[in-house]
């Protein structure tokens, strides 16, 4: 079996900075990725705009795209750089950001919720200064982790609740009544109330699925307490994945899109516990593949490849208000090794890699190559 699809779009991914770059962006351009969107939790944040912003604790939208490009990423159809909301963003940065045409995007961390999350401000403070309204007034996209942040253990992750359900619960209702005309992207979601507020919504608000939290749960996670799917938020219970897979799956999807959340740690376990992120920038589109076939989608047939596109290579662009690629590459039914990631900062283990407890021994491989033209 053999699929010819355009060039897919990664709408959530970390490249970190410094020696990472080039790697990561080559790994993501060998897979057939045209665009992506970088996130912006860098060490500083990227929480100006302008390069004649920038400070000791604060790079810019503009200094970051530079550094993609000279990095490889010039490769890229499109990167977008979202702004990253800190207790120092106004109204005012988001008017003029949005004139100068950098700003299209900015992103809401939970204070101290993931990693290098801690410059973050809780959802209430931009809920009452005016940066919501400006970002609808200038058609400026919220990608927003929906996650509370501060909870006790029961209230962070209990079977009946955790912390992204009482996020689409309580916070979200409220920010679309601040500012109804906000495009919102719910990303990396991992629950059926989050698929339910998706698409109650309509048009207004997007989401990004990610590979792990299609294929596994949490019982996958801590059956041999297998590190390497410690991402945030925790993939959660069989109800949860199989609402995401019916959305993802759906002929009439027109809300969610591929977003891997890929995010490269050199140093998975450490002394004070566990890096939070999934590895999946060298392998994305073989694993949402594989995920769609779980999923019971025959992607051998014209339905299921159609299926298969729009959510990988198709509604991202359109949410974001830019063309699917006209470029193309293949995904062939055949097995293919996946190797550990050498980088100049050290190995970046990927998700399957990670997941084979035998693979210093023996090869990890996928069920499905890319082809790059």
């Amino acid at each position: 079996m053999r699929l010819e699809l355009p060039k897919w779009f990664d709408l959530h991914a970390h490249f970190r900075q410094d020696a990472l770059l080039a790697p990561l962006i080559q790994a993501h351009l060998a897979t057939g990725c045209a665009g992506i969107l970088a996130m912006p939790n860098t060490k500083p944040p990227v929480a100006v705009v302008h390069r004649s912003e920038e400070s000791a604790t604060s790079w810019s939208i503009e200094g970051y795209h530079a550094m993609l490009q000279e990095a490889g990423g010039h490769a890229f159809s499109e990167i977008l750089v979202p702004l990253y909301l800190t207790h120092n963003t106004t109204p005012a940065m988001i008017e003029a950001g949005a004139a100068s045409g950098l700003l299209r995007a900015c992103k809401y961390y939970p204070p101290h919720g993931t990693t290098n999350s801690e410059f973050g401000a809780p959802l209430d403070h931009f809920l009452s200064n005016g940066v919501f309204e400006a970002m609808a007034a200038n058609d400026v996209v919220l990608c927003i982790h929906g996650e509370m942040h501060g909870l006790q253990g029961s209230d962070y992750f209990d079977s009946q609740t955790n912390a992204e359900v009482l996020f689409y619960r309580e916070h979200m209702p409220r920010l679309l009544d601040n500012a109804p005309q906000l495009k919102i992207v719910c990303e990396h979601i991992t629950t059926a109330e989050a698929v339910s507020f998706v698409k109650q919504h309509g048009s207004q608000v997007g989401a990004t699925v990610t590979p792990q939290h299609l294929m596994f749960t949490v019982g996958h996670l801590v059956q041999g307490l297998r590190y390497h799917l410690y991402c945030l938020p925790l993939v959660k219970f069989d109800a949860d994945k199989a609402a995401l897979q019916d959305a993802v799956t759906s002929p009439s999807n027109t809300q969610f899109f591929a977003g891997t959340d890929s995010a490269p740690h050199t140093t998975k376990a450490t002394d004070c516990g566990c890096a939070a992120g999934c590895y999946t920038g060298n392998c994305a589109p073989q694993l949402y593949a594989q995920a769609f076939e779980e999923a019971g989608v025959d992607l051998a047939t014209e339905q299921g490849q159609a299926v298969f596109q729009k959510f990988l290579c198709d509604n991202g662009p359109a949410f974001y208000g830019f063309h699917s690629s006209q470029e193309t590459f293949a995904l062939e039914k055949k097995v293919a090794p996946l190797a550990t990631l050498e980088t100049p900062n050290g190995p970046v283990v990927p998700l399957p890699v990670g997941l084979n407890l035998k693979h210093e021994t023996e090869p990890t491989t996928l069920g499905w190559s890319v082809e790059v033209a």
